[in-house]
Protein backbone atom coordinates (compact mmCIF):
# COMPACT_ATOMS: atom_id res chain seq x y z
CA UNK A 1 0.00 0.00 0.00
CA UNK A 2 1.36 2.99 -0.70
CA UNK A 3 0.18 7.04 0.01
CA UNK A 4 0.31 10.00 -1.57
CA UNK A 5 1.37 12.15 0.86
CA UNK A 6 2.71 15.01 -1.61
CA UNK A 7 0.04 16.68 -3.29
CA UNK A 8 -3.39 14.46 -1.83
CA UNK A 9 -6.29 15.21 -3.40
CA UNK A 10 -8.98 18.06 -1.02
CA UNK A 11 -12.52 16.06 -0.32
CA UNK A 12 -15.01 15.98 1.45
CA UNK A 13 -16.12 12.82 0.88
CA UNK A 14 -14.37 9.41 0.61
CA UNK A 15 -16.16 6.13 -1.24
CA UNK A 16 -15.54 3.44 0.54
CA UNK A 17 -16.39 0.08 -2.05
CA UNK A 18 -18.30 -3.23 -0.26
CA UNK A 19 -16.65 -4.81 2.87
CA UNK A 20 -13.70 -2.28 1.93
CA UNK A 21 -12.00 0.75 3.92
CA UNK A 22 -10.54 3.70 3.60
CA UNK A 23 -7.55 5.78 5.02
CA UNK A 24 -7.81 9.24 5.53
CA UNK A 25 -5.49 11.43 6.91
CA UNK A 26 -6.64 15.14 8.07
CA UNK A 27 -5.44 18.25 10.14
CA UNK A 28 -7.82 18.15 13.31
CA UNK A 29 -8.06 22.06 14.98
CA UNK A 30 -10.86 21.31 17.58
CA UNK A 31 -10.77 18.93 20.75
CA UNK A 32 -13.21 16.57 21.45
CA UNK A 33 -15.62 13.69 20.17
CA UNK A 34 -16.70 14.51 16.47
CA UNK A 35 -19.29 11.99 14.76
CA UNK A 36 -19.07 11.23 11.35
CA UNK A 37 -21.71 9.68 9.31
CA UNK A 38 -23.45 9.36 6.07
CA UNK A 39 -25.56 11.92 4.56
CA UNK A 40 -28.66 9.57 4.49
CA UNK A 41 -30.09 8.86 7.68
CA UNK A 42 -31.52 5.68 7.22
CA UNK A 43 -27.88 4.45 6.95
CA UNK A 44 -27.07 4.92 10.35
CA UNK A 45 -29.25 1.70 11.35
CA UNK A 46 -26.56 0.16 8.81
CA UNK A 47 -23.71 1.62 10.74
CA UNK A 48 -22.39 3.34 8.63
CA UNK A 49 -20.91 6.22 10.95
CA UNK A 50 -18.45 6.09 13.74
CA UNK A 51 -16.67 8.77 16.44
CA UNK A 52 -13.73 10.42 16.21
CA UNK A 53 -11.85 11.23 19.41
CA UNK A 54 -9.31 14.51 18.69
CA UNK A 55 -7.21 15.00 21.20
CA UNK A 56 -5.31 18.78 22.29
CA UNK A 57 -1.65 18.30 20.86
CA UNK A 58 1.81 18.91 22.26
CA UNK A 59 3.96 22.38 22.14
CA UNK A 60 3.12 24.45 19.45
CA UNK A 61 0.05 22.68 18.89
CA UNK A 62 -1.60 22.88 21.59
CA UNK A 63 -4.66 25.01 22.64
CA UNK A 64 -4.62 27.33 25.02
CA UNK A 65 -6.48 26.92 28.20
CA UNK A 66 -9.66 28.75 28.48
CA UNK A 67 -10.12 31.75 30.48
CA UNK A 68 -10.62 31.59 33.96
CA UNK A 69 -14.07 33.34 33.61
CA UNK A 70 -15.39 31.17 30.94
CA UNK A 71 -19.11 29.74 32.36
CA UNK A 72 -19.06 25.42 32.40
CA UNK A 73 -21.49 23.83 30.14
Amino acid sequence: MTYNLVDPALVNTVLVPNNGWASVRFHALNPGVWFVHCHLERHLSWGMETVLLVTNGEGDAALLPPPPDMPPC
